[in-house]
Order: structure tokens, then sequence, then C-alpha cells
């Protein structure tokens, strides 16, 4: 975690005698939205799906990946969650007692600098997500999303979609029929889905018709603020 190295090893062992290190199997609930948090939760390894839930409907708001912090917002402020965490790929986790975590953020400068850090960039993931949401078609969004996977493997062959085309068509705010719709439509740009296995034709054809936007589409470091020494 680059990102907690500025934190005095005391402070991390003083959280690491609050903590146990816990492996969950895909499709457990970690908690629900409206719970009040009782840990603060690292992710090291696996994936969690953030879901908002309205009675039985539930959208994907964000998969998160490691090294991050599990909604940190809520436990700072000893608030409700407003999402439900739910294991998508087998997780391990550090769970920290939410009291022993807000401690050390309010006493541990260092450690203080670095969960605004992670706070920062998960506020920025959600800028670029309400972006792509609201400033590009449905077909454009999709569209982005498959160059996107093109560029992170290296191929230009044939690619794994990383989750459940259902997961997909939630995170960039369709229905499941649009999103089907709109990869029927890639062909024509050299894209073509079958099953969950997309085969690139064409990858020059595909990133011409859809430019990724690095204010949109590019990657959100987690950079903690240096240490200004008087």
């Amino acid at each position: 975690m680059s990102w907690l190295r500025g934190v005095p090893v005391k402070t991390l062992d003083a959280l690491a005698g609050q903590s146990v290190l816990h492996r969950v199997p895909a499709g457990s609930m970690l908690f629900d939205q409206s719970e009040t948090p009782t840990f603060a939760q690292i992710l090291l390894s696996g994936s969690i799906e953030l879901l908002g839930v309205r009675d039985q409907a539930e959208t994907l708001v964000e998969l998160l990946q490691p090294v991050d912090l599990v909604i940190p917002a809520a436990v700072i402020s000893g608030l409700p969650y407003l999402m439900r965490a739910r294991v998508h790929e087998e997780a391990q986790l550090v769970l920290i007692r939410a009291e022993a975590f807000r401690d050390a953020v309010a006493s541990d400068h260092a450690l203080c600098r670095a969960i605004l850090a992670c706070l920062s960039a998960q506020f920025r993931r959600q800028v670029r997500h309400e972006k792509n949401l609201k400033l590009r078609s449905a077909e454009e969004r999709v569209g982005c999303y498959l160059v996107a996977l093109i560029g992170q493997s290296g191929t230009d062959t044939a690619i794994r979609l990383p989750i459940e085309k259902r997961l997909i068509a939630s995170q960039l705010g369709m229905t499941r029929e649009t999103f089907s719709r709109a990869l029927s439509g890639m062909a024509k740009v050299g894209i073509i889905v079958r099953g969950d296995v997309m085969h690139i034709a064409n990858s020059t054809a595909a990133r011409t018709r859809f430019p990724l936007d690095p204010l949109i589409d590019g990657q959100e470091p987690i950079k903690p603020l240096h240490d200004r020494k008087s």
C-alpha cells in the first residue's frame, strides 16, 4: 500500500493491534446500506461491488479494486452507509475497529493525509463516472468501455469481459436490453462480442470512433500530500 508509506510505524502497529485479516468468499454481503460502520475495511485482494439499492432493485455504482478503503467517508463520519457492499471475487480485507480508526486519523497527521488522498481519489472517480453518464450517449459509453479494455489488455485479438454483462450495463447506466443492442452495433467498428468474450477485428476503427478522454476515462491514483517541513 504505497499511499500508506508515509504513516509512522508506531501508528500502523497500533492499528494492527485493533485489526483482523478477513478472507471473504464471492457473493458474501459485507454490509448493507443504512448500516452504521463498525469497522474500517481495506481491500487487499479480490473485488467488491458497491451497489445502490431501492426496494428490490440494485445498481452497480462502482466495482472496487485493491488496494483501497471500502467507503471510508461513512467510517470517518460515523454515519450510515449509502451503499451495499457485496464481494464479487473472493476478497481479502483488513478490518480495523471504526473507533480506533477514527482516533488514529484524528491524532496522526500522516495518516490523515493518506486518508484524505484516498477520499480525494474516490471522489474524482465518481466525478469521472458522472461525466461519462451525462456527457455520452449509451452507444458512446459502451464503445469507450470496450476501447478502454483493449488498452488495458495489451492484445488486439480476444478479451474476456471482466464482469457479467448485467453489471456492466448497470454501471454504464442502462438496461441489459439497451446494452445488448449497443454491443450488436459494435460490429461496424470492428468489435464483436460473443458470450463474455470480445473479439477485436479492427482496434484502430474502434479507437477512432470512440476516442477516450483522459478527464473521463483516465486512472485515478491515490497520491498523499507531502509533509511540509518548517
